[in-house]
């Protein structure tokens, strides 16, 4: 009799990666262990979307809601920080209306703005006026740094305003030249500079992505934490959920992997390959859970 081979249309089963520290293994072990105390935390662009060239056409990747909304439903909340205005996190995440993410919420502007997906309202305090005020300068600013093709001004709402120097013939050293004139013109209007990768964002002070993950792990009660970035923006949120640990939360630090930040990969307990390797992980957080 001949033989023949059979193939299984079954997808590949999947597994949680290993963190590579021992705080990492820890927080994982703790978040399967009691997943009804975890809150899942996570950026937004170069996280759950993308990098692309003109920011307005960033979307989150098409597998992100489906595996966020497999995995909310298993977790005490899940929450997205962003550093852009919530709506448009919301509009470009796709996250309204989406089934079994209720206990969603979207902090925006590094924690100023909250959406919450059970009511679809949005609270945000007034905009600070150094805004207004550094936008109406920024044209001056940027034409005394030099004429650099490719710069663009993204306004975020009212309540910031982001240089990016992705697009420019050299976006680092448009970055580099800018960094300087654009700190002056912030100090001068009370606001700061938020470095990124190729953006300078100028925004109030007191709100970042670090206050707004503690305070969010102390509205929800968790006792576990787990938080994905991808960006200089999210060092502060590293930053809380190292000082979590040391008050006994477990936290388990994602880096969605980039040659750009190489500060957050090394803090990280588990690096990803990008939005596809974020994605990948909810989805086998999902599957471990059950």
């Amino acid at each position: 009799m001949g033989t023949h081979e059979t193939h299984s249309s079954e997808p590949e089963p999947l597994s949680v990666p290993v963190p590579v520290t021992p705080a990492g293994r820890a927080a994982l072990d703790a978040i399967l262990g009691r997943p009804s105390t975890t809150l899942v935390a996570l950026d937004f662009d170069g996280t759950l979307a993308p990098i692309v060239e003109n920011p307005e056409d960033a979307r989150a990747h098409p597998d992100a809601v489906p595996a966020l909304t497999a995995l909310a439903p298993k977790v005490a909340a899940v929450a997205v920080i962003t550093g852009r205005p919530a709506e448009v996190a919301v509009r470009h995440g796709g996250f309204a209306g989406a089934e079994g993410l209720e206990h969603l919420c979207v902090l925006g502007h590094y924690g100023a703005e909250r959406w919450d997906a059970r009511t679809g309202a949005l609270s945000a305090p007034d905009p600070h006026p150094g805004v207004a005020a550094v936008r109406a300068e920024l044209p001056r600013v940027l034409a005394a740094a030099g004429d650099r093709p490719g710069v663009s001004v993204e306004e975020k709402g009212g309540r910031a305003v982001a240089v990016h120097t992705r697009r420019a013939d050299d976006p680092q050293a448009a970055f580099e030249a800018l960094r300087a004139p654009l700190t002056d013109l912030a100090t001068r209007h009370g606001l700061i500079v938020e470095p990124g990768r190729m953006v300078l964002e100028l925004r109030p002070p007191g709100t970042d992505k670090g206050v707004a993950l503690l305070e969010h792990v102390r509205e929800t009660g968790a006792r576990s934490v787990l938080y994905a970035g991808d960006d200089l923006g999210d060092l502060p949120a590293f930053a809380a959920v190292e000082k979590l640990r040391a008050d006994g939360v477990p936290g388990l630090l994602v880096c969605s992997g980039s040659t750009e930040v190489g500060e957050l990969a090394e803090r990280a307990d588990l690096v990803v390959d990008g939005p596809a390797g974020v994605v990948r992980l909810l989805r086998e957080l999902a599957a471990q859970l059950g």
